[in-house]
């Protein structure tokens, strides 16, 4: 499996009912909890007073990240994805702990 840092950025199209934002939102929420679970969704952040998340996801690869979960996003039809593959750094404090 692959990890990957993901830039979200989200934008509502204009004119869309504050109902539809809502549905949308909570269905971004327990789509979020189920990757969670799964272990596709590792950490997750938000720029404070943006739109904007930023995430450490994993998968098999860049092509299954996109289509296998990103795209299945509630929100995504608003949604633009920035995508990094990472991999660990010798100097990472995390890896010491392994």
């Amino acid at each position: 499996m692959a990890e990957f840092i993901v830039e979200i950025t989200t934008v509502v199209p204009d004119g869309t009912p504050q109902a539809e934002v809502d549905r949308r939102r909570a269905a971004e929420a327990a789509r979020a909890a189920e990757l969670t679970a799964s272990g596709t969704l590792v950490r997750l952040w938000r720029p404070i007073g943006e739109m904007r998340s930023i995430g450490l996801w994993v998968a098999a690869d860049e092509a299954a990240l996109r289509a296998d979960v990103l795209e299945t996003l509630p929100l995504s039809p608003w949604m633009t994805f920035d995508v990094t593959a990472v991999a660990s750094h010798p100097n990472d404090p995390a890896a010491r702990n392994r």
